[in-house]
């Protein structure tokens, strides 16, 4: 698993041993004198095979050792600027690439961000276009290692942005950061098996974790339940030893209880195990109803994250935490 650190990397390069730089092309026509000049810019020697795969339309990336080791190794990748481009472009491609670090021992990654004009058509400012190569970052270093026992080593990578508008590359990683907690967050709830996730340990954990940042967390047990007369949320859980709960979520802006803020409610399906009750689903999709929290997830993820980035609106989240299992008590359809 890769732990890695995102920081802009200024305007001194400094290159330490292991390193890898990334330079992303426009095919243009201006495409071989690009290739050829970064060769003389990071002493890199392509062979011809190489140059002429790369200028062709079957390669897209390649990659050369520098002699000098500073840095070690050069990667570049060609963008084509075609009906299939868009905004997902370098978060996906970037997802991938950071990835297939995992078995390598690469310690530093210096990612040259392309110009902002090029691609002005397609994002909507430079702070989100920079943002998504943040994204990427870590969505190609997210792994659910939990029950693993190599799992708990992690291997770090750190990663330089740069970038021609330095003070909003900075805000972009900063923004990033806080975005991809919460992403992380969610997809550490949706991956954990549901006999470690029942209604109670989740609402226990969303209450640890978001009990901060001018946000609290009101847990409602099975019995308060009962007497407010919730009895669908009750019925989804009849069948099962693990109680349902309501989790309410309420976030507040700092110093702005005051002002007039916009309140925005999200609701999230909370089912940490659907077997379907006595209209029970099928085997081999089965497995599958340990995600059917996955909006409970989300919801509570959303509204970590704007405790954190400090967000000026009113957030209210309501999660329904129950399972559903077959059981002489379960809900039946005629009920």
């Amino acid at each position: 698993m890769l732990k890695v650190k995102i920081q802009s990397g200024g305007k001194k390069i400094l290159y330490k041993s292991f390193s890898v730089a990334v330079k992303y092309l426009i095919d243009s026509k201006k495409l071989e004198a690009d290739f050829m000049n970064l060769e003389k810019i990071f002493n890199v020697r392509f062979s011809e095979l190489q140059k002429k795969n790369f200028l062709s339309d079957k390669k897209y990336t390649v990659r050369a050792v520098n002699s000098s080791g500073k840095p070690d190794e050069l990667i570049i990748f060609k963008v084509k600027l075609d009906e299939k481009f868009s905004s997902d472009y370098f978060r996906n491609q970037l997802t991938g690439f950071i990835s297939s670090f995992e078995n390598e021992e690469i310690k530093s990654l210096h990612i040259f961000i392309p110009d902002f004009e090029i691609f002005r058509n397609y994002f909507k400012s430079p702070e989100y276009y920079y943002q998504t190569f943040v994204e990427g970052i870590y969505y190609g270093s997210y792994s659910f290692n939990a029950y693993k026992s190599e799992g708990k080593k992690r291997k770090d990578l750190n990663v330089f942005l740069y970038a021609k508008n330095e003070k909003k590359l900075n805000a972009s990683i900063t923004n990033g950061n806080i975005i991809m907690d919460g992403v992380f967050f969610a997809r550490d709830l949706q991956n954990e098996p549901s006999n470690n996730l029942t209604p109670q340990i989740f609402s226990e954990r969303v209450k640890a974790k978001i009990s901060n940042n001018n946000t609290s967390v009101t847990v409602l047990n099975e019995k308060v339940l009962r007497k407010m007369k919730m009895e669908g949320i009750l019925a989804v859980g009849k069948g099962s030893v693990n109680p349902p709960a309501l989790v309410v979520i309420r976030y507040s802006p700092p110093s702005e209880k005051k002002q007039k803020l916009k309140t925005s409610v999200l609701v999230g399906k909370g089912v940490m195990f659907d077997s379907g009750g006595i209209s029970i689903k099928p085997a081999q999709s089965m497995w599958e109803m340990k995600a059917d929290m996955s909006g409970a997830a989300v919801v509570a993820a959303i509204i970590y994250s704007a405790g954190k980035a400090k967000l000026k609106v009113n957030i209210i989240g309501v999660i329904t935490a129950a399972e559903t299992q077959i059981s002489g008590a379960s809900y039946k359809t005629s009920d």
